[in-house]
């Protein structure tokens, strides 16, 4: 699957309040916070089991992964942006920072 086809798919299940606005972009923008449900998921493995990812762990962490990026896919929608441009812009974004031997450090505009 692409980033495409995800978008247009996610916008058949996108029921929420203010769509199309600022709420339905502060609504989406809220729902980035799965990222914390998925950083709750590896810190319960790290505490409860070891660090051993079991199957079934595997599978919450993946179903919460899921969660993220149907919020991030609407969020792009909501911004009027294209997943796929997104994703592009990201690698090439890291890919300049590569080659000026930036990609560690800090700040957005390195």
């Amino acid at each position: 699957m692409d980033f495409q086809t995800y978008q247009s798919n996610t916008a058949k299940t996108a029921i929420y309040p203010g769509k199309g606005g600022i709420i339905g972009l502060l609504y989406c923008a809220l729902g980035l916070g799965e990222a914390g449900e998925f950083q709750g998921k590896v810190k319960k493995v790290l505490r409860d089991d070891d660090g051993v990812v079991t199957d079934e762990k595997r599978s919450a962490m993946e179903s919460e992964l899921g969660d993220l990026l149907w919020y991030a896919s609407q969020v792009a929608s909501e911004l009027g942006l294209s997943l796929d441009d997104v994703a592009q812009h990201n690698l090439d974004k890291l890919a300049d920072r590569k080659a000026r031997g930036v990609l560690g450090g800090s700040g957005d505009n390195r």
